[in-house]
């Protein structure tokens, strides 16, 4: 759905450039701002693509695992009993493209971690699976 989104802009964007190029210097011009548009389309799919893959996480029984980073890997290991609270953010853009953030917060600022582009009902999952977890395990200590 993603691809097809930034396709349709990418057209919508090399159509109007293409219409001014004409204008201004005529059909070649035009031309090589299409083709212009369109290689930066496909550069911004790709960018796109590989930095939405780079996230992940994983639920395990005591921790949740969470995986970031493109050029640099991250890995964060944030224990349920550390957990102080979790929150579920949704700007303007994400409202808009139905998906949310799931922020963890815990006592030490190094190991706070954010989730981002989950669906709304996966976040909303995710935020009292790890809440009810949080709990068990913070009683236990």
């Amino acid at each position: 759905m993603r691809r097809l989104e930034v396709g349709a802009v990418a057209l919508a964007f090399a159509l109007l450039a293409a219409a001014v190029a004409e204008v201004e210097v005529g059909v070649a011009a035009a031309a090589a701002v299409v083709g212009g548009a369109l290689a930066l389309a496909m550069l911004a799919e790709v960018f796109v693509s590989r930095r939405y893959s780079s996230w992940g996480y994983l639920e395990r029984d005591d921790d949740l695992l969470v995986r970031r980073g493109v050029l640099i890997k991250r890995l964060s290991v944030v224990p349920y009993g550390r957990m102080q609270f979790v929150d579920v953010t949704a700007g303007l853009v994400e409202r808009l493209f139905g998906i949310a953030t799931v922020r963890l917060h815990t006592a030490a600022a190094a190991t706070d971690a954010r989730l981002p582009g989950l669906s709304v009902p996966e976040a909303a999952r995710l935020r009292e699976q790890l809440t009810s977890l949080g709990e068990a395990r913070a009683a236990g200590i």
